[in-house]
């Protein structure tokens, strides 16, 4: 969209709701960046601040590398659009998004892959396994979902919402990674550190299962107790995101 253009939406909408529109157009941004993208398939979407219970998600037919904060759609928990737009949504990606945020009071941010090692991971029976740090840190925070074929099925989305729970991350069963929070942030994070997980997980078991080196009991114990406590890492990591697009994706807040 032109800068004019951009201005223009700036000018109409609310500083809040300008923010949410940057910080999820960075989110599309990262995810594209570190190729974890999926052409023009899954989504990552945000609410919107307000009462209206609005929230943004992408324009159908974008790559996620040509996504900004005013190219992105605004829509109700119907689905249906509710600004000027020549643009549509994909309803798979409402059918997930939008129980979530129904749901979740602290899904502000809902984060949507189909990365190969997330989809890897979540198609093994056993699920993420504790065989490096970054799974010993996130196994009691990661929810599963079975499999039900296209998310174009709404009664699909209270099944979604009961299995997730009050967890942030899930693995969608043959299907991908998910992750929700409160801010860009710690969205991006939970899902840095799962897809890095399910990468390790792939790594490791591509010589076999018989020889992979589980963590100990006692250290992933120790383990999720030290996690409880590195909430603050996303605001520190978040900035250097958005520094890293400055460098290498610059536009996405326009």
């Amino acid at each position: 969209m032109a800068d004019g253009a951009a201005q223009t939406l700036k000018s109409r909408v609310s500083a809040g709701e300008w923010q949410a529109r940057v910080d999820l157009a960075a989110l599309y941004r990262l995810v594209a960046l570190h190729g974890w993208d999926d052409m023009i398939f899954t989504h990552i979407s945000a609410r919107v601040p307000g009462p209206e219970h609005h929230f943004l998600i992408n324009p159908y037919g974008y790559y996620f590398e040509e996504i900004t904060a005013s190219s992105l759609v605004k829509v109700d928990l119907e689905g249906k659009i509710v600004q000027e737009t020549q643009s549509f949504i994909n309803p798979a990606g409402f059918t997930i998004h939008s129980a979530i945020h129904a749901a979740r009071e602290d899904a502000h941010f809902v984060i949507h892959l189909h990365t190969v090692a997330g989809v890897g991971v979540a198609a093994q029976a056993e699920g993420l396994l504790p065989i490096g740090q970054n799974a010993c840190l996130l196994q009691p925070q990661v929810a599963y979902h079975g499999y039900e074929g296209l998310a174009l099925n709404h009664d699909e989305r209270e099944r979604l919402v009961a299995d997730l729970g009050d967890k942030p991350l899930m693995l969608l069963r043959n299907h991908g990674t998910l992750a929700v929070g409160q801010t860009a942030a710690a969205a991006w994070v939970g899902m840095f550190f799962l897809e890095r997980a399910c990468a390790q997980q792939i790594a490791a078991l591509s010589g076999g299962r018989e020889h992979v080196l589980m963590a100990p009991e006692a250290a992933q114990a120790e383990t999720r107790e030290q996690g409880k406590g590195i909430g603050f890492v996303s605001g520190l990591a978040w900035p250097g995101a958005l520094r890293l697009l400055d460098r290498k994706s610059p536009g996405y807040d326009a």
